[in-house]
């Protein structure tokens, strides 16, 4: 099971950056699929998060400036990125958790996209 984030780069501050992560076929009807990011010396921490059947979730820090997507016939999650501040600098990670009709869960991630917000 692989996930692909790409569209990662440097972007100035108040900046705009659309980051994509390629699923599986299936996962984005399956999977709880969500963004998370890593700066150095730092936990990777939350960022969105969109359920199978479509709700969707946000960390507080980024309400109001990021969108989660996805697009089924593309197999594609999304992450749109507004008003990129200094402090958004990361590895973004795709994640995606799969729950079987026992209730065992797996998870994975990719590798990851670097994100660089700066003058």
């Amino acid at each position: 099971v692989q996930f692909v984030e790409s569209g990662g780069g440097l972007v100035q501050p108040g900046g705009s950056l659309r980051l994509s992560c390629v699923a599986p076929e299936g996962a984005l009807t399956a999977y709880t699929l969500a963004w998370y990011r890593q700066s150095p010396g730092k936990q990777r921490e939350f960022v969105a998060e969109i359920k199978s059947d479509g709700p969707r979730t946000y960390a507080d820090f980024v309400k109001g400036r990021f969108l989660v997507s996805r697009d089924r016939a593309k197999s594609t999650l999304y992450l749109q990125m507004n008003d990129l501040k200094p402090e958004d600098t990361a590895v973004y990670y795709c994640n995606g958790v799969y729950v079987d009709n026992k209730g065992y869960s797996s998870t994975y991630w990719g590798k990851g996209t670097q994100v660089t917000v700066s003058s």
